[in-house]
């Protein structure tokens, strides 16, 4: 990698069709210009010009398009540019190659630092209560955000559940069920149900839970929730300081 400080800058001006063993020359020298390392190249092509020959090549004559010019430039060591200079000259039969004295102010890399390497795992294990909220799909909350239209039932549950400062929340959705009513609720190629069952399952502390609890019940028409003893046993690679004092989502 380049370092700040004193530089060379090579510019290198070919025809697009002018070429070397049936490649273009202008990609025979970037070749040439990877293998031996060199920090960068960049090619680009010129939108018209003229050289020795007193021609014009411009893109909007189609049999001058091919000869548009092509520039390269490089910027590397001055101890590296004379060693590839020889070389250079060999490839460029029939084009210009100019060499500046140039300074390198700053070297700025996107290259990904190397990772560090991963704290032990922290296990963490204790006590928590799982809820399990069984509706719907169709089941509707009035007045949905900001009180407009109506919104899933669910998805107001978690949104409840995050202003109740619940850890997390997952909701899963049923392909095959069906209720107290008997009614089946499927979904197949030539059958959508818009009913399909819905379960959200939270993992809390026991006091957390039983608040949420009670405001999701107010929340429900016909469904169902269900609160079990669960034993949690949580791994993080965090110091126990940054991790986060919540239970997992389930």
């Amino acid at each position: 990698m380049l370092a700040k400080g004193a530089a060379k800058k090579v510019t290198i001006y070919v025809n697009q069709d002018t070429r070397e063993h049936l490649t273009p020359v202008y990609e025979s020298i970037l070749d040439f210009l990877l293998h031996k390392r060199v920090s960068g190249a960049t090619a680009t092509r010129a939108l018209a010009g003229f050289g020795a020959h007193r021609l014009v090549h411009t893109p909007k004559v189609e049999v001058l398009a091919d000869h548009l010019p092509v520039r390269i430039e490089f910027i590397d060591t001055a101890e590296k540019v004379d060693q590839l200079l020889p070389a250079l000259y060999d490839m460029v039969t029939d084009g210009l190659i100019e060499v500046q004295e140039t300074t390198i102010v700053k070297v700025a890399s996107k290259e990904k630092p190397a990772a560090e390497p991963k704290a032990p795992h922290l296990r963490q294990a204790g006590k928590a209560k799982m809820m399990r909220v069984y509706l719907g799909e169709a089941d509707r909350w009035p007045g949905g955000a900001h009180g407009g239209n109506s919104e899933p039932l669910y998805d107001a549950i978690v949104k409840r559940l995050r202003m109740l400062d619940i850890a997390g929340a997952t909701v899963y959705r049923g392909i095959l069920g069906y209720g107290a009513k008997g009614h089946t609720h499927k979904q197949g190629l030539l059958h959508l149900s818009r009913d399909l069952p819905i379960m959200i399952s939270v993992i809390e502390t026991e006091e957390k839970l039983a608040r949420a609890a009670e405001e999701i019940e107010k929340m429900l028409g016909d469904g169902l929730i269900a609160v079990s003893d669960v034993d949690i046993v949580r791994l993080v690679h965090s110091l126990p300081e940054a991790a986060d004092a919540g239970l997992p989502s389930s």
